[in-house]
């Protein structure tokens, strides 16, 4: 464990489940191919979600809310349908998370977008943006698992 402060932090083991994971990657391809085939719009979340809000009110507006509810409403169907949710643990207490929150939403505005819009859909595109854009994140997460588990 490591204690920053008055935070802290527990890095725990996280299970690989390779076919609930090539299950879950396929169908997130399948949602950006779709909703580029529908609207000619790239599946970026972080730019579908912050055009929610003003001044971004056009003719798309429902599209975006759509597909963020959507993204609410996966793990209520997923309860629905199994009885169940997957065992989440945050051992993060509030003001971690809140960091990583605003680091998060601060890196994709800086990125100009997020992991699933540089990552599945700007790489599927051949993005030389993309692709700097993914190793950066990429690189960062290795050196902060690495921090965490090693030097802490």
């Amino acid at each position: 464990m490591i204690e920053l402060s008055t935070w802290r932090i527990t890095m725990i083991a996280t299970p690989f489940t390779p076919m609930v994971s090539l299950l879950g990657g396929a169908l997130i391809g399948l949602s950006a191919v779709l909703l580029m085939w529908a609207t000619g719009r790239i599946a970026g979340v972080s730019g579908i979600a912050a055009r929610l809000f003003p001044p971004y009110e056009d003719r798309e507006f429902a599209g975006r809310l759509a597909f963020v509810a959507g993204l609410v409403a996966a793990p209520i169907l997923v309860r629905i349908v199994s009885g169940s949710l997957p065992v989440q643990t945050i051992a993060a207490g509030t003001p971690v998370l809140i960091v990583a929150g605003l680091l998060t939403g601060f890196g994709a505005v800086w990125g100009s977008g997020c992991t699933s819009g540089h990552g599945v859909c700007g790489l599927s595109r051949l993005s030389l943006r993309s692709l700097v854009a993914t190793i950066s994140f990429m690189s960062a997460g290795i050196a902060t698992v690495f921090v965490m588990r090693h030097w802490g």
